[in-house]
């Protein structure tokens, strides 16, 4: 059963959420919350999988509560709900250590296979919007980002350019004439090396590093 907060200030979204994640077999609502000050001491008290996380909200908003989520080295995924796919916040969010992204116009199959990839950390949501947020991010550098290069291996490099291209274990075992469990300890490996949550800080990382650049 995957446990899950929601993080919205409308209500009516809230609650429209709240009906959509519920009505899925493998998930319980654990908690609501209608501002980030409310989702940090859910996360706190509830422990959950997943955060679905509206960055707009008042008190503490939802990019401080994605940062300090992160920090705590609590086991929770945030999943930022957001209505604009150019979002300068959602862009920070990145930084802050958001695990992916979905459109709060996305359809209620999407907005499952997103909390199913988020809570098992091995595929990017929404690929296709989440990196072109990723490459907005990194297209033009910001004065003082301090970058770090990726630690890995020659054949985890492989690897780690075809998960910044989107692809799921299975993909790049088929592109790279792998076994899926030797691509999944390669990833695993590369994050823990370099002490990263999930695929989506991953690829994060790539671009910031220099590995993968925008547009490529």
């Amino acid at each position: 059963m995957t446990r899950i907060v929601i993080a919205e200030d409308e209500a009516l979204v809230r609650e429209g959420l709240v009906a959509i994640v519920s009505s899925h077999p493998d998930y319980e609502v654990v908690a609501t919350a209608a501002d980030g000050a409310e989702a940090l001491a859910c996360v706190r008290r509830t422990d959950p999988d997943v955060v679905l996380m509206d960055i707009r909200m008042p008190n503490v908003d939802g990019l401080e509560a994605t940062r300090q989520i992160a920090a705590s080295n609590a086991r929770a995924k945030v999943l930022v709900l957001t209505t604009m796919e150019t979002d300068v916040v959602v862009q920070e969010a990145l930084a802050a250590g958001a695990s992916g992204f979905l459109l709060k116009s996305s359809p209620r199959e999407q907005l499952w296979l997103g909390i199913d990839a988020v809570a098992a950390g091995d595929a990017l949501i929404a690929p296709a919007l989440t990196r072109r947020l990723i490459e907005q991010h990194f297209a033009n550098p910001m004065p003082g980002r301090v970058t770090r290069p990726l630690q890995m291996t020659d054949r985890q490099r492989d690897v780690v350019l075809l998960v910044a291209r989107g692809l799921s274990n299975r993909e790049i075992a088929d592109e790279l004439y792998l076994a899926e469990t030797t691509v999944k300890s390669h990833v695993s490996d590369v994050l823990t090396r370099n002490g990263l949550r999930d695929r989506t800080q991953l690829v994060v990382l790539a671009y910031e590093s220099g590995l993968v650049r925008a547009g490529s």
